[in-house]
Protein backbone atom coordinates (compact mmCIF):
# COMPACT_ATOMS: atom_id res chain seq x y z
CA UNK A 1 0.00 0.00 0.00
CA UNK A 2 1.15 3.17 -0.73
CA UNK A 3 1.80 5.88 1.50
CA UNK A 4 0.76 10.13 0.88
CA UNK A 5 4.20 10.35 -0.93
CA UNK A 6 3.08 7.23 -3.25
CA UNK A 7 5.68 5.36 -2.09
CA UNK A 8 5.36 1.32 -1.23
CA UNK A 9 8.76 0.96 0.68
CA UNK A 10 8.21 1.07 4.56
CA UNK A 11 9.17 3.80 6.34
CA UNK A 12 10.60 4.23 9.90
CA UNK A 13 8.48 5.72 12.36
CA UNK A 14 9.88 7.61 15.17
CA UNK A 15 8.27 8.37 18.49
CA UNK A 16 10.13 10.22 21.13
CA UNK A 17 9.44 13.26 23.80
CA UNK A 18 10.77 16.58 22.47
CA UNK A 19 11.62 19.89 23.73
CA UNK A 20 8.66 21.56 21.70
CA UNK A 21 11.31 24.37 20.78
CA UNK A 22 13.59 22.05 18.78
CA UNK A 23 13.07 20.31 15.25
CA UNK A 24 12.71 16.75 15.17
CA UNK A 25 12.04 13.77 12.87
CA UNK A 26 8.72 12.20 13.00
CA UNK A 27 9.31 9.76 10.00
CA UNK A 28 12.04 9.54 6.58
CA UNK A 29 12.27 6.72 4.58
CA UNK A 30 14.24 7.39 1.01
CA UNK A 31 11.54 9.53 -0.42
CA UNK A 32 10.43 11.81 2.15
CA UNK A 33 11.52 13.06 5.33
CA UNK A 34 8.56 14.46 7.86
CA UNK A 35 9.85 17.05 10.30
CA UNK A 36 7.42 18.17 13.32
CA UNK A 37 3.65 18.22 10.87
CA UNK A 38 5.86 18.81 7.58
CA UNK A 39 6.58 16.25 4.57
CA UNK A 40 9.93 17.10 2.74
CA UNK A 41 10.56 15.51 -0.64
CA UNK A 42 13.66 17.71 -1.78
CA UNK A 43 17.21 17.35 -0.12
CA UNK A 44 17.89 19.18 3.06
CA UNK A 45 20.35 19.88 5.88
CA UNK A 46 18.08 20.36 9.55
CA UNK A 47 20.01 21.29 12.76
CA UNK A 48 17.87 21.34 15.78
CA UNK A 49 16.70 24.97 14.89
CA UNK A 50 16.19 25.30 11.50
CA UNK A 51 15.66 23.02 7.75
CA UNK A 52 17.50 24.58 5.10
CA UNK A 53 17.17 23.17 1.07
CA UNK A 54 19.98 22.07 -0.38
CA UNK A 55 20.21 21.28 -4.37
CA UNK A 56 21.84 18.30 -4.06
CA UNK A 57 20.32 14.62 -4.64
CA UNK A 58 23.22 12.12 -4.60
CA UNK A 59 26.36 11.75 -2.78
CA UNK A 60 28.25 12.59 -5.59
CA UNK A 61 26.42 16.01 -6.19
CA UNK A 62 28.36 17.25 -2.69
CA UNK A 63 30.26 20.18 -4.12
CA UNK A 64 31.52 23.27 -1.84
CA UNK A 65 28.41 25.68 -1.71
CA UNK A 66 26.86 22.24 -0.50
CA UNK A 67 29.39 21.49 2.45
CA UNK A 68 29.39 25.48 3.50
CA UNK A 69 25.81 25.29 3.75
CA UNK A 70 26.51 22.26 6.06
CA UNK A 71 29.45 23.94 8.03
CA UNK A 72 27.37 27.69 8.33
CA UNK A 73 25.20 25.44 10.86
CA UNK A 74 28.13 24.80 13.03
CA UNK A 75 27.79 21.25 14.03
CA UNK A 76 29.99 19.02 15.69
CA UNK A 77 28.90 16.12 14.48
CA UNK A 78 26.91 15.94 10.91
CA UNK A 79 24.97 12.81 9.77
CA UNK A 80 24.70 12.21 5.66
CA UNK A 81 21.52 10.18 5.11
CA UNK A 82 22.13 8.84 1.47
CA UNK A 83 18.87 7.38 0.76
CA UNK A 84 17.78 4.02 1.19
CA UNK A 85 21.48 2.76 0.98
CA UNK A 86 24.40 3.99 2.62
CA UNK A 87 26.79 5.77 -0.19
CA UNK A 88 29.87 7.29 1.14
CA UNK A 89 31.31 10.84 0.13
CA UNK A 90 34.38 11.02 -1.38
CA UNK A 91 37.72 11.10 0.36
CA UNK A 92 37.57 15.10 -0.53
CA UNK A 93 34.39 15.73 0.92
CA UNK A 94 35.54 13.75 4.16
CA UNK A 95 38.17 15.71 3.95
CA UNK A 96 36.48 18.83 4.67
CA UNK A 97 34.88 17.82 7.63
CA UNK A 98 37.58 16.67 9.14
CA UNK A 99 39.86 18.93 9.08
CA UNK A 100 37.48 21.28 11.20
CA UNK A 101 37.48 18.69 13.04
CA UNK A 102 33.51 17.72 12.74
CA UNK A 103 32.47 13.70 12.39
CA UNK A 104 30.92 12.81 8.92
CA UNK A 105 28.84 9.67 9.47
CA UNK A 106 27.81 8.24 6.82
CA UNK A 107 24.28 6.57 6.88
CA UNK A 108 20.47 5.59 5.38
CA UNK A 109 17.81 8.52 5.65
CA UNK A 110 16.18 6.85 8.27
CA UNK A 111 19.17 5.65 10.70
CA UNK A 112 20.16 9.09 10.33
CA UNK A 113 16.83 10.36 11.57
CA UNK A 114 16.93 8.24 14.59
CA UNK A 115 20.58 9.13 15.20
CA UNK A 116 19.50 12.84 14.66
CA UNK A 117 16.53 12.86 17.48
CA UNK A 118 18.94 11.09 19.93
CA UNK A 119 21.70 13.53 19.43
CA UNK A 120 19.76 16.43 19.47
CA UNK A 121 17.52 15.23 22.45
CA UNK A 122 21.02 14.80 23.94
CA UNK A 123 21.56 18.81 23.21
CA UNK A 124 24.50 17.81 21.06
CA UNK A 125 25.16 20.11 18.52
CA UNK A 126 24.11 17.64 15.47
CA UNK A 127 22.77 18.39 11.85
CA UNK A 128 21.38 15.72 9.53
CA UNK A 129 21.90 15.84 5.74
CA UNK A 130 18.80 13.93 4.05
CA UNK A 131 19.27 13.45 0.16
CA UNK A 132 16.13 13.09 -1.60
CA UNK A 133 15.31 12.23 -5.08
CA UNK A 134 12.58 14.89 -5.27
Amino acid sequence: MADETGSTGSAMQLTEHHNEAQLFVRKADAYSVQVIDRVLATSFVLSADEAIDLAVHEVSEIDQAAIDKILALKPEVVLLGTGARVVFPSQAVLGEFLQRGIGLETMDNAAAARTFNVLVGEGRKAVAVFLLPG
